[in-house]
């Protein structure tokens, strides 16, 4: 999406997200004493708000393709989301191969795993790089949305067709994760079992992306409905702030429970849909509000994520030396600002050039 398109509502949306998963990997990797509180124990649900933007923008982006007079490529469609995300992931991942002083004593899993973006099943927790999971379960996703819209969409009645395979999606995720944990998690507190077999895994976690396709899926085939539901953004905006304020709580008191397991994680994903919504709606606050650096904060929340996490990490013994502790106000300013400054050059260096190769050979019209 081009500067001059982007919505502030969706940068402010992921600018929170990577706040979020920055504040929460600060937390469990480096403070000593519960750096940001409250935030920093409920920042994991960051990646299942970048899972809802991801399903809502894909979603679109292929909805409003076969719709349009040129149709669907898939190849393109392939090409684009590649030179997108594979650059950036590559870059860290070479600095975790080749220079072993940056990933440290933390084990690292075979290059194929994450070659193939299939790190994330049965992950153990822990290992070099682990927080890349969670582009695994997206990449995934990329690879399989657009082929199943496509079948889809040879089918006759395939509207039908289309929500039909979303409310399967939500029904087999909830199953799913009934049934892994009840085998693998029957404990109080949940342990490695919840982490390996359900939180990392892509079965359990893509109907949060579906959510947002839902909402794509609205949009392009149903405008009386979604111009409707638009007319309302500052009721959606409440309802989704009072709805993602509960989820907040629900998941604080029993993460790792049965039902929270079972039914949270969708409940979570309509939540932020609201907030999407919201976002999308040009009478609603969120729509309007500008935040200061957002826009930035979004444009680099990819490259951010990759790398923020071990950096602070390695940060952490020197600023200590320099008698700054993990949850001194210095430490944790000073972490903050080279992971926006690693991100920007990763971003800049990496990303941008091969942003302009796919403008250039891929471009958004489809041939």
């Amino acid at each position: 999406m081009s500067s001059s398109s982007r919505l502030a509502g969706l940068d402010t949306l992921r600018a929170l997200a990577i706040v979020l998963v920055f504040m929460n990997h600060y937390l469990l990797f480096v403070s000593e004493g519960g750096a940001f509180g409250f935030w920093g124990e409920i920042g994991w649900v960051g990646v299942d708000l970048f899972f809802a933007l991801s399903g809502y923008l894909i979603g679109n982006q292929i909805f409003a393709a076969l719709r349009s007079e040129h149709g669907f490529s898939l190849p393109r469609f392939y090409a684009r989301r590649f030179l997108r995300t594979l650059p950036s992931f590559y870059a860290v991942l070479a600095l975790y191969y080749l220079w072993p002083a940056f990933r440290g004593e933390s084990a690292l899993l075979p290059l194929w795993k994450f070659l193939t973006f299939t790190q994330n099943i049965n992950l153990t927790p822990g290992t070099a790089f682990s927080h890349a999971w969670s582009l695994c379960v997206e990449e995934q996703f990329y690879v399989l949305l657009p082929a199943v819209a496509l079948l889809i969409a040879a089918c006759r009645r395939s509207l039908q067709w289309a929500w039909l395979a979303v409310a399967a999606s939500v029904i087999v995720g909830m199953l799913v994760r009934a049934t892994l944990w009840d085998e693998y998690v029957q404990v109080p507190r949940g342990g490695l079992g919840y982490y390996k077999y359900i939180y990392y895994a892509s079965w359990c976690r893509f109907d949060e992306l579906v959510a947002g396709v839902a909402l794509a899926l609205l949009k392009n085939h149903h405008p009386s409905a979604w111009a409707r539901l638009t007319a309302y953004g500052n009721r959606n905006l409440l309802a989704g702030i009072v709805s993602t304020a509960l989820m907040f709580y629900v998941f604080l008191d029993d993460h790792y429970g049965y039902w929270v397991t079972v039914f949270g994680y969708p409940a979570l994903a309509a939540s932020f849909s609201l907030l999407l919504v919201a976002a999308l709606s040009p009478g609603s606050a969120l729509y309007k509000l500008r935040v200061p650096g957002a826009a930035s904060l979004a444009l680099w929340s990819y490259a951010i994520y990759l790398l923020h996490k071990q950096l602070c990490i390695l940060l952490r013994p020197h600023l200590q030396d320099l008698g700054y502790g993990p949850d001194s106000f210095m430490a944790i300013l000073f972490s903050i600002a080279v992971s926006v400054a690693t991100g920007w050059l990763l971003y800049r260096w990496v990303e941008t050039p091969f942003m302009r190769l796919r403008a250039r050979y891929v471009p958004t019209h489809h041939a």
